[in-house]
Parts: structure tokens; sequence; C-alpha cells
């Protein structure tokens, strides 16, 4: 028994490096005739090293034929500067530069802290690994999973097995992760969640840096908000700034209004309750089971669901089918006003207006819905109106109506009775029962009152009319038979949904990069002959703690990208569009 460094080395030394041991008080005992007992002495813990790692405990017993250490009580074991282990038992093979620990084991590198049962640590490979779960304290979060690997090179943490990170703000659940603790970067495979008060993350793969609370989120990606939904190929999102955006094949779903956008461009501002979405935007509505589609260059929704508001900016179009048996509405203008609570819908700037066979124009034009149903209810026209309807028969004949302002009402999404006020003047061309024409009306009237049947003009009602004429039709002028501003435009009137993007460019979509897939490092344990385990027989490990279990999760992640197959389908479907 004694004091002092003691160093025995029965080995080749060219093979491999002996296990020092640099204080402590030593002893035989006859029980353990291959092990030299180590204990702390009043100078302090049992200090040992080997080839840069350095290990203090309460007593080792160290055996220097097989280069091995079992350490007892306050187990420390420090790799430079950066990775630490502590434990309650540990054992170090200095042949292998293997280490096992048990006991309330605590992993520490400069950002992270890692707290399990059990743990192997690989010198060669430079990798922890334990499988009897495991939590990761970052500076921000915490990390729990059942079976976890830490490679030091790269200062990065996988998990293989379901793993939950907890924040004061949100919990990531993942099947599949990579966190790289330098960092606080979080990589997402497979199906993922960001849960929190006031969103949800989905996605298949992602990234998500948990200091900055920014991620990007690519496969399958959308974010689950109060009251609306958005989707899209690509989503970037933004916690702090209550921010997102998605690129490709965007889509946000309003659950409580029942309509939907899409795009292929779009910004969230989840504090200020406001989409921005443009490429080929395109809002669509369910109204009383049809459904109207409003296009501009740049759509905006704001508000609460109960104050939505939608604006379309730039070469704006509306859209509405109508049921079986109505005709379409559908129009044109620079820019677009949707009040949802209203139930207005203002066109601005160069507008026009179908509705059936009916083309109107004017300086501006506001549609206004029936607040219980839905449907259409009035229309009106501000300044310069003017309502065009094209003849039945005759190919250059136009039935024709201008005034300063004009009403409309509807009846079940039809248009029926229009009136015209101030200044007015018609052109018309009666026909009799047999469709034959009677004549040509020209009359200047204070207003005028139109009546209509399936969108057709029945009747006129004039008031405070000014001696008008029903002319012949050889009587009357070729160059008088269209009203001063007349202008048809029929060849742009919309007859379907996809007439929002005639004449518009398909948008260039660009290619989304994702995000890359994790190389598979391979098993932790190698497959490695039962007889060549270097196991000594002091250990309390054996062949089994040494190998994979059937039962232990694997690697997952596909070997190809499967979004550049998703990609390539989305832009088939866009040219269809």
């Amino acid at each position: 028994m004694g004091y002092g460094q003691v160093t025995v080395i029965e080995r080749d030394t060219t093979q491999t490096t002996q296990v020092s041991v640099k204080s402590g008080y030593f002893e035989k005992k006859p029980e353990f005739p291959d092990a030299v007992i180590y204990t702390m002495d009043s100078d302090g813990q049992v200090y040992i090293v080997h080839e840069g790692v350095e290990m203090w405990c309460n007593q080792a017993y160290v055996y220097f034929k097989d280069n091995f250490v079992k350490a007892y009580g306050d187990v420390k074991l420090l790799q430079g500067d950066t990775v630490s282990m502590q434990s309650k038992y540990a054992e170090y093979n200095g042949n292998t530069s293997f280490a096992f620990a048990s006991g309330d084991v605590v992993l520490k590198e400069p950002k992270t802290t890692l707290k399990t049962d059990t743990l192997y640590f690989d010198r060669v490979k430079q990798q922890a690994y334990y499988r009897s779960g495991g939590t990761v304290q970052d500076t921000a979060s915490t990390l729990t999973s059942w079976i976890g690997r830490y490679y030091a090179d790269t200062k990065k943490y996988q998990f293989l097995s379901e793993v939950i990170i907890k924040n004061p703000e949100y919990t990531v659940k993942s099947p599949q992760l990579d966190f790289y603790s330098e960092t606080g970067g979080a990589y997402l495979y497979g199906p993922s969640t960001i849960e929190s008060e006031t969103s949800t993350v989905y996605c298949e793969r992602g990234y998500y840096n948990t200091r900055a609370n920014t991620g990007h989120f690519v496969k399958n990606s959308r974010i689950d908000y109060e009251n609306r939904t958005l989707y899209g190929d690509s989503i970037y999102f933004d916690r702090g700034q209550s921010f997102a955006s998605a690129t490709n094949n965007i889509r946000v779903l309003d659950t409580i209004n029942k309509s939907i956008i899409r795009g292929h461009y779009a910004e969230v501002f989840r504090a200020k309750d406001s989409v921005f979405i443009t490429k080929r935007a395109v809002a669509v509505t369910l109204q009383e089971q049809d459904s109207v589609y409003v296009h501009a260059d740049t759509l905006q929704v704001t508000g609460k669901p109960e104050n939505r508001v939608i604006k379309g900016f730039y070469r704006a179009r509306m859209f509405k089918q109508g049921l079986e048996g109505e005709q379409p509405t559908s129009g044109k203008c620079d820019s677009i006003f949707i009040d949802e609570k209203l139930g207005i819908t203002k066109l601005l700037r160069e507008p026009i207006l179908w509705s059936g066979e009916n083309q109107m124009t004017g300086d501006t034009i506001h549609l206004l819905n029936n607040k219980v149903t839905d449907e259409l209810d009035t229309l009106k026209v501000f300044n310069n109106s003017f309502l065009i309807q094209k003849d039945t028969l005759e190919a250059n004949a136009y039935n024709q109506v201008k005034g300063e302002r004009l009403i409309g009402l509807f009846t079940n999404n039809q248009l029926d009775t229009v009136n015209i006020i101030k200044n007015t003047e018609v052109i018309y061309y009666f026909r009799n029962d047999k469709n034959e024409l009677v004549g040509i009306d020209n009359t200047l009237s204070s207003s005028i009152q139109l009546y209509l049947e399936e969108q057709k003009i029945t009747g006129m009602k004039f008031i405070n009319k000014v001696p008008g004429k029903v002319y012949p039709e050889s009587e009357f002028p070729e160059n008088a038979r269209l009203l001063p501003g007349f202008k048809w435009r029929g060849d742009e009137r919309l007859f379907s949904k996809e007439d929002l993007f005639a004449g518009k460019p398909k948008p260039i979509l660009p290619k989304i990069k994702g995000i890359p897939l994790p190389e598979d490092e391979g098993e932790f344990f190698e497959e490695i002959d039962e007889e060549e385990l270097e196991i000594p027989e002091y250990s309390k490990l054996k062949v089994k703690d040494l190998k994979d279990r059937e039962d232990d999760p694997k690697f997952r992640t596909q070997k190809t990208d499967s979004l550049e197959q998703k990609i390539k389908e989305e832009e088939e479907l866009i040219k269809e569009q």
C-alpha cells in the first residue's frame, strides 16, 4: 500500500498506450489479484490519464495487464476542454479507447448537457450513444428521446426514436431529428410538428433554429393558425416576428369564411391577421353552393374572420359561375376591394362587369351581397355608367343605355331590374314576338328603368322623357347607332375560372433546393464477431451490450430525394392550369 504515481507497462507499447495513474492511495487485495485498487486521499480524488483523456473518481480498480479501469463514485472523465462526462460508475478500456458509464450520467459540451442512465463513448469514433432514455438540455430548449447519439467532431446529436423538444413557447415532435449544439439547429425528418399556443407547424422534412426561433420546412409542409392554414412546397417561419412566407403551390385555407387563396408566393403576418400572396394569386370564396373567384397580380387579406377584407392590386379579375341554369357574372378592373362583413365588392379604376349578356362600365362599380344568403343583391355603377347588350340577331347591333349612375337589382343571382339615373340616353332594337326587328329606339330621359328576363332586356320605363322616336332601321343612320363612349369588350369576357389568367404569362417558379438528406453513418456498434470483441473479463458489460438490438430504431431517411419528384409533378399541374 502507498501513495504516488504508478505506471505499469506490461503490453506492447507500439500498439497501445497504457493508462497512467497520477495520484491516489493504492493497495492490493487478495480477492482482486489482477487489480490495483486506488482510493481518494486527503489531496483529492484518484487521477488517471490516457491519451488526452483525464479521469477522476473516488475509487478505481486498475487492471494494468488489460489496460482497463473501473471507476466508482463521483466519476469525471474529461476530453480536452470541450467534452466532460460525470457518473456514479464508469469503465475505460485503454486498448480500444472505449468508455462506458452508468448511474446519473451527465455528458457536457460547451452549449448542451446530456443526462441519461447509461452511456457508451467511443473515443476512436468520437461518438457517444445511449438507448435507455436521455435528456439534452440546450441553452433554449430541452430535448428528450429514448435513443440518442452524439458526434463530438461535428457537435451533432442524432435521434432515431421519437424525440421531443420542449421550449417555454413551443414543443417539437419528430421521429428522426439531428440537432447541432453549436448553432441550436434541428433538422426534422419524417412526420414532424412544432406546436405552440398560436400555431402548429407540420412537415416531413424541415429545419428549425431553436435559439433564433426561425425555421424552413419542405415536403407536405403547412402551418395551422387559429383561423387559417398555410400550405406550400417551401415555408419559412419566424416565430419572433409572427411571420411566415411560402413558395410554390401555395394555399391559404380559411375554414371560418369558407375561402381559400392560391398562388406561388405568400407572406403571412399572424399578429396583424394579414396575408399577402402573388404569382397567379386567386381567392376562392364559397357563396350559397357557388364559388366566387378573385384574381389579381397581388392579393392581400387582412382582418379577423368576422372582419375579413380582401384587396387585389393590378389587373384584377373576378368570376362567379352561378348555379345550374344561371348566367355567370364576371369582371375586370385595375384593383378590387372586398369587405366580407359588409358584403360589398368594389371594382376600381376602369372597371367592367358582365352579368349574363350585359356589359357594364363606369368609373367605379360596387356589388352588394345579401348578408343572410350571400346571394348578389345590388349593383351600383358610379359616373359615366354605360350598359351594352349585343343584339341577338344583328351582327353589329347593340342595345345601349348610358347615364350618370346605374343601380341594378338581382333576384336569385340574376340581374332583373336596372335603373339608369340622370342624363340618360338609349338606343334599343325593338323586336316583335317573332323576333323581327320593328325599329330602333333613340330616346333621351332623366332616368330609365330596364326590365330583364334571363338577362335580356324585355321592357323599358322612361321618367321625364324627352320626345324620342322609334326609327325604321333604314332611316336610322349607321354612324348614329353607337352612343358616345361606346366600347364593346365582349372578347374580354370571362366564361370560366380558367379565363382569370387569360393573356397572362405563366409564373416562373424557383426550384426549391429543399433540405439535404442526412448521410447514413452506420450503426454505433459495428458488426464484429463475438470472439473479436475486446471485453475484459472484469467488465460489467456483456457481449449483448455491445450489439445492436433488433428492436432499436433504424436510420429511416430515404436514399433518394422524393421532393424532386413532387416538384416535377406540381410543375406539370401548373402547366395544365
